[in-house]
């Protein structure tokens, strides 16, 4: 058994305000069960300004929070993640925006022991806070946007709710899309596989998700779309196309598995599915920022392997 913290204050600062308290205790108490958590600022052991909270306390600069001590069995150590240098394509004191390549996971659950955000909290350990806005599949690269102070993060997520982020993505369908531009409108409702993964289909019951698609260029067999998402649902480029018969080449979800095989062969090892614009409001100033990622040079390559 150890000790994880014995009973003292601790003076919030300016990273931690307006963190829930609950939150707050599972970032201190690193490994502690979320349930022991509840348990404590239930019966009034945590203490913020010597005042009982409940779990919902947004926390201010200079409240001071009792933590009480806690003891637990020891855990294997997790494995440490290693620092990554990812290309940075914007960065200030509020904001890091940077380009994730495909393969990697944008933080760790499910089987991984880290993802980007890990990586990169190894990286700028420098930095009180670094936190995801918003998230990327694992096979996606392009724009990730990160958080480098709470009142970014806040802001972030209340203009991705009101919609006033726009993201477009790059994506190379199987067959002839017809329309110069289209709105697709479906609902979306996620289910668990048998085996425990994660999926999503369209159903009546679903939450709705909303995508402008452009035709950017034709092939003999494939078409390269743009994508504006107006709303963010799990997997919803993904799980659109694949409903309307247009699977993305080399997804290994929702695609043409048949085809995934061959397309291996030709050069595409991965999913043709890229993040490649966002513009945005700067969460402190108000500035507009519209910022771009190239096609990486797998996607471009294989691009120019395609008969018009």
């Amino acid at each position: 058994m150890k000790h994880l913290s014995n009973a003292s204050p601790l003076e919030v600062d300016a990273s931690s305000e307006g963190q829930r308290v609950d939150n707050f205790l599972l970032r201190v108490w690193k490994g502690v069960p979320r349930s022991h958590v509840y348990r404590v600022l239930r019966t009034g052991e945590v203490r913020v300004n010597s005042r009982r909270v409940d779990a919902t306390y947004r926390l201010q600069p200079g409240d001071r929070v009792r933590i009480p001590p806690v003891r637990m069995a020891d855990r294997a150590r997790k494995p440490v993640a290693p620092p990554v240098q990812l290309p940075v394509v914007f960065e200030d004191e509020a904001l890091l925006v940077v380009d994730k390549p495909a393969g990697t996971a944008v933080h760790g659950g499910s089987g991984i022991s880290f993802g980007v955000i890990e990586q990169l909290r190894a990286a700028r350990s420098e930095l009180k806070f670094l936190e995801l806005a918003h998230r990327l599949d694992r096979e996606t690269s392009g724009l990730l946007l990160l958080a480098k102070k709470r009142s970014s993060l806040t802001a972030l997520h209340a203009a991705l709710r009101e919609g006033r982020i726009r993201k477009w993505y790059l994506v190379l369908v199987k067959g002839k899309w017809r329309d110069e531009k289209r709105h697709v409108s479906l609902r979306l409702k996620k289910y668990v596989t048998r085996s425990g993964e994660r999926r999503v289909s369209v159903d009546h019951q679903g939450r709705e998700s909303d995508t402008i698609f452009r035709r950017e260029r034709a092939f003999r067999d494939y078409t390269l779309l743009s994508a504006e998402l107006l709303t963010g649902r799990t997997h919803q480029i993904r799980v659109q196309l694949a409903h309307l018969g247009f699977p993305i080449a080399g997804d290994d979800k929702y695609g043409d598995f048949k085809l995934n095989r061959t397309l291996g062969e030709q050069g595409l090892k991965r999913m043709f599915l890229h993040a490649a614009e966002l513009e945005l409001g700067h969460p402190l100033s108000g500035t507009v920022l519209k910022l771009r990622s190239p096609l990486p040079e797998a996607l471009s390559r294989f691009l120019a392997l395609l008969p018009d």
